[in-house]
C-alpha cells in the first residue's frame, strides 16, 4: 500500500513539472516584453480601452508596452507611460494615436515619427496626440442622423402629395 502511494506521488510530480514547462514556454514566447526600452509619455482627452500591458506600435510593428495609465487632476488629461525599445530613436515630433486592434479587439499606441532632427529623451513627453475614438458615440451619432434623415422626409409629404380628407372633405380647425 505505501508502495502505491509513492508511484502517485511521483506520477503528479512529474504531470506537475511538464505542466510547469507548458507554462514557462508559454510566458517565455508570448511576445510580450516586460520593461525593456526607455520610457516616454503622451496625454490624450481620452483613453478608451486602452489598458496598461497594451503594444505600442511604429507601422504595425511592436515596438513597446504601455506602462502606466494615470489622470492629471489639474487637466483631467489621461497620461499614459509606455517604453519604446532602445534601438528605435523618435524625434521630437512623433505623434501618438490610440488605435483599435480590430472592431471586437482592445486598443494599441501607433507612434508616427516626425520629421524633426532632435530625439525625444527618455522620460519626455509626446506633445502630438489623437485621442481614442468611441465606436459605441459613433454608432450612436450614426442612429440619431438615420433618425432624423428618416423623419425629415416623413413631414415633408407623406406619401401621396394631399391634405388629409375625412369622408371627401377637408379637415379645418374649430373657429
Amino acid at each position: 500500500m505505501a508502495r502505491h502511494g509513492v508511484a502517485e506521488t511521483l506520477t503528479g510530480a512529474v504531470v506537475l513539472l511538464i505542466a510547469g514547462g507548458f507554462l514557462a514556454y508559454a510566458v517565455a514566447h508570448s511576445g510580450r516584453t516586460v520593461g525593456s526600452g526607455y520610457p516616454l509619455r503622451a496625454e490624450f482627452d481620452r483613453i478608451d480601452g486602452l489598458a496598461t500591458g497594451a503594444d505600442v506600435k511604429i507601422g504595425g510593428v511592436k515596438v513597446g508596452t504601455v506602462t502606466d495609465e494615470r489622470i492629471d487632476p489639474a487637466s483631467f488629461k489621461a497620461i499614459v507611460s509606455f517604453t519604446v525599445q532602445d534601438n528605435i530613436k523618435l524625434p521630437k515630433d512623433t505623434a501618438a494615436v490610440i488605435t483599435s486592434e480590430s472592431l471586437l479587439g482592445g486598443k494599441y499606441i501607433s507612434l508616427a515619427p516626425g520629421g524633426d532632427t532632435t530625439d525625444l529623451k527618455p522620460g519626455q513627453t509626446i506633445n502630438i496626440t489623437q485621442s481614442s475614438v468611441s465606436l459605441e458615440e459613433l454608432l450612436g451619432k450614426f442612429i440619431f442622423s438615420a433618425s432624423q434623415v428618416s423623419t425629415k422626409k416623413e413631414g415633408e409629404g407623406g406619401g401621396s402629395g394631399s391634405a388629409p380628407t375625412t369622408g371627401g372633405s377637408t379637415l379645418q380647425a374649430p373657429k
